[in-house]
């Protein structure tokens, strides 16, 4: 049977390996191996079929794998055919692009509705999203039962957004706002940090240029 705890690195990569399986066409591709995979993404195929091993027990030594069943095997493991509900909070333009981003529900997230603050936002909609004051948020997400929460507000007030969906029933928090959260045990938090990202792209570049 497959080890159904992973490591946050293998959890990584899996949506690479789901993503370069499903750009595959034609009869040829029925078959796919670890070592292709790992060569056609330029990682070592000991990761790979490593990373494999531990969501899927399909794999045949010789033949590999047959793509459509490990597509199936990745996508159940990594709950795109299983959608979540989520409610995002702060509908500026960084929210609002979130809002407007079609691709999510491919991936099992379904963002059910933004709140806001400001009255001039309240009551508007956005790709078919309807924008509600913050006070009626924890309503929302206990009668639903949503589990996860965006935030996409300013720093400066991201703590207290995440306090207040976690008081919600949020279990999980995908963070866009430039501030470290502190939450309880079992809460789990992922950050988007744009300036991290930056950073390691100039370093990047400046690396290369140094070079010459």
């Amino acid at each position: 049977m497959p080890d159904r705890c992973v490591s946050k690195q293998t959890l990584q990569r899996l949506p690479a390996y789901l993503n370069f399986l499903k750009s595959l066409k034609g009869e040829s591709c029925k078959h796919i191996s670890a070592t292709a995979i790992a060569e056609a993404l330029g990682l070592n195929d000991v990761v790979v079929r490593k990373d494999l091993a531990a969501v899927s027990s399909l794999g045949r030594p010789k033949v590999g794998y047959i793509r459509l069943e490990l597509i199936q095997e990745l996508e159940r493991f990594l709950g795109y055919d299983n959608t979540q509900d989520a409610i995002l909070v702060g509908a500026g333009k960084l929210g609002q692009a979130l809002l407007s981003y079609s691709g999510f529900p491919q991936y099992g997230l379904n963002i059910l509705a933004a709140f806001d603050s400001d009255p001039a936002l309240v009551g508007a909609q956005v790709a078919g999203k309807r924008i509600l004051s913050v006070e009626k948020m924890g309503g929302l997400c206990r009668r639903v039962g949503v589990h996860i929460g965006i935030i996409t507000v300013p720093g400066e007030h991201a703590q207290q957004v995440c306090d207040q969906l976690i008081d919600s029933g949020i279990l999980a928090v995908w963070n866009f706002a430039n501030a470290h959260l502190n939450v309880p045990e079992g809460i789990l938090v992922q950050n988007e940090n744009m300036a991290v990202s930056l950073a390691l792209l100039s370093n990047h570049l400046k690396e290369r240029f140094s070079t010459k």
